[in-house]
């Protein structure tokens, strides 16, 4: 593996590991870490390293995590978090990450050598909402896209918190229209890149069920990894799973 670089495009944070081969242009996938573990850009980057692939690897931060965490560090987050996880949490987010990913990967294409093929886009968990709302919103030309442990309905994973967590949301209009928007069975239309999803056979059903239920609709590639719940910490079999599926999507996928 080369060496990684570590620094901020257009104001976010990011990691990027350059290919093995670095002659000539290449391709240069792009993607979001889990609020679970991996739970940061650097971390995400050792669960899912895709070392063999022809390509930068690029690792953007959330917002509301690692240099980005509001005062008071990750206490305030899960404050926020339990007065309205859709509107304090997931919509900021969603929509900040989303919106600052053209001028960061524009910034990227300058600074990495090389880094002028095709796009692919990837995450995990919150890291693949990022991911789908890229895809859907078409503001960048992208060749692929890979999403493990995937949101792909935001709606039921409120309700599985509320098992987790033993607590009852407080729905309101608003932020109901907002899981509405982050309903990417409803909006399958948009995601026009080939997408693949990956999948933990004991993840919550809230993951399970839309993301087969996505995977009907669009005829796309799902992967389940037996033994696998929604995180997979480096070094993990679990973690190895999502590379190696990562790595051949986007080996078939993208030439750079």
């Amino acid at each position: 593996m080369g060496e990684m670089v570590e620094g901020v495009a257009a104001g976010v944070p990011f990691v990027a590991v350059p290919p093995a081969d670095p002659d000539g242009p290449v391709a240069l996938v792009a993607g979001w870490h889990l609020m679970d573990v991996p739970a940061s850009e650097r971390a995400m980057a050792d669960a899912v390293p895709m070392a063999g692939l022809r390509a930068w690897r690029v690792y953007f931060g959330l917002p509301l995590s690692g240099s980005r965490l509001p005062e008071g560090g990750p206490e305030e987050v899960f404050r926020r978090a339990s007065e309205d996880a859709v509107l304090n949490v997931f919509e900021p987010v969603t929509e900040q990450a989303a919106g600052e990913f053209p001028a960061a990967l524009a910034d990227l294409r300058d600074r990495l050598p090389g880094a002028t093929g095709p796009l692919g886009v990837f995450g995990g968990s919150a890291g693949a909402i990022v991911a789908l709302e890229v895809l859907a919103r078409g503001d960048v030309e992208i060749a692929a896209a890979a999403v493990a442990s995937p949101v792909v309905q935001l709606a039921p994973m409120i309700t599985a918190n509320e098992r987790r967590f033993g607590v009852t949301y407080p729905w309101t209009e608003r932020s109901r229209a907002v899981t509405a928007r982050y309903d990417y069975v409803d909006r399958a239309a948009e995601l026009t890149a080939p997408l693949l999803l990956v999948t933990g056979a004991d993840d919550d059903i809230a993951v399970r069920e839309p993301a087969a239920a996505l995977h009907a609709k669009l005829g796309t590639e799902l992967v389940t990894v037996d033994g696998m719940a929604h995180e997979f910490p480096p070094g993990t079999p679990a973690a190895a799973r999502v590379d190696a599926a990562f790595s051949d999507w986007f080996a078939r996928r993208l030439r750079g």
